[in-house]
C-alpha cells in the first residue's frame, strides 16, 4: 500500500552498467561486432554514444552519425536503408545474447544495497533497453548470483523505449507504486537520466560502473587515484548536464542518498 509518510517506495535500476556488467561492456561489444560484420570498424565511443536506447534505435543512431554514414557509403557504395537495419538487428540479437554470458557479473555491493533498500520497505525494479530475450538472459544470470528485482521491464514491453518514461510507468503500475515522486530511477546513461526526468521521478546517475566510464572493474580499480577521480567527475558532470538530481560514485553510496531524499528532499537541486 502507498505510505504517505515514506517518500521513496520504489527504486528502478537499469541493468548493464548499473546492476550487472560493470562498464556496460556487453552492449558495446555487440554493437562493435555487428558493424564489423558489415565491414565497418567503429570506436568504443561511437558504440556507446546512444547507449540506453532501444537496441534497434541504437543501431539507427549509430548509422546516422556522419562519420559512420560516410564509412558505410565508402564500403557499400550507397547509403544505409531500413532493410540494412533489419538485417543488422537480426545479427545483433545473437551477438548480444552471447556477449551477455561473457559479462554477467553483478556490480560490487549491489546485493548489500538491495538488501538495505528492502529493509527500508523499498521495492526494487529493473528496466532495460534490451529486447525481451536479452532481458530474460540478464535476469537469469543475476538470479543465479542472488539478485532478482520485483519487476523487470524491457524495451519490447512498451511502444517507445528511453528517453520516453513508459518502462518506468509500466514498472510502477505492476508494483502499484505512485506517485512518480516516490520513485528513484538509477542508471548509467544519459538516456536513463532523461527517462527518469520524463517520468517525474528522482533521477540518479551511477558513475564508476557506467557506460560513460566504459571500463571493466579491474581496469577501473587499477587506475591511479587521481585518474579515477578525474573520470568519475567527468561522468558525474555528464549526468548533471542531463539534469540528474544527484550522482553517486558507486552503488555503495545509494542507501545514504535515499536516506537524504527521505529526510530532506528540498536540499536537492531541482527537488521534486
Amino acid at each position: 500500500m502507498n505510505n504517505p509518510n515514506q517518500r521513496v517506495r520504489l527504486v528502478i535500476f537499469d541493468w548493464a552498467g548499473t546492476t550487472i556488467d560493470f562498464g556496460s561492456r556487453a552492449p558495446a561489444a555487440a554493437f562493435a561486432g555487428v558493424f564489423a560484420g558489415n565491414g565497418i570498424e567503429v570506436t568504443d565511443e561511437e558504440a556507446r554514444e546512444p547507449m540506453g536506447l532501444n537496441k534497434r534505435e541504437h543501431l539507427i543512431a549509430m548509422l546516422s552519425m556522419p562519420s559512420i554514414a560516410d564509412r558505410w557509403n565508402a564500403i557499400h557504395g550507397r547509403d544505409w536503408t531500413d532493410q540494412d537495419v533489419d538485417a543488422m538487428y537480426e545479427a545483433f540479437v545473437s551477438i548480444q545474447l552471447e556477449s551477455i554470458q561473457e559479462h554477467s557479473k553483478l556490480v560490487p555491493d549491489l546485493q548489500d544495497v538491495v538488501s538495505q533498500l528492502r529493509h527500508r520497505g523499498i521495492q526494487v525494479g529493473g528496466t532495460t533497453g534490451y529486447f525481451r530475450a536479452a532481458a530474460d538472459a540478464v535476469l537469469r544470470c543475476a538470479s543465479e548470483a542472488g539478485y532478482e528485482p520485483d519487476v523487470n521491464v524491457c524495451a519490447d514491453d512498451v511502444q517507445h523505449g528511453r528517453p520516453a518514461p513508459w518502462m518506468i510507468y509500466r514498472a510502477m503500475e505492476q508494483l502499484n507504486v505512485f506517485p512518480p515522486s516516490s520513485v528513484v530511477k538509477v542508471g548509467d546513461t544519459v538516456a536513463d537520466i532523461q527517462a527518469g526526468l520524463a517520468a517525474g521521478c528522482w533521477s540518479i546517475g551511477v558513475c564508476d560502473s557506467s557506460s560513460l566510464m566504459g571500463l571493466s572493474h579491474s581496469d577501473f580499480v587499477s587506475l591511479p587515484p587521481t585518474e579515477q577521480a578525474k573520470r568519475l567527475n567527468q561522468a558525474a558532470l555528464a549526468f548533471q548536464v542531463a539534469g540528474a538530481h544527484a550522482t553517486i560514485a558507486s552503488m555503495s553510496e545509494l542507501p545514504a542518498l535515499i536516506d537524504r531524499i527521505q529526510q530532506d528532499a528540498a536540499c536537492f537541486p531541482h527537488a521534486l
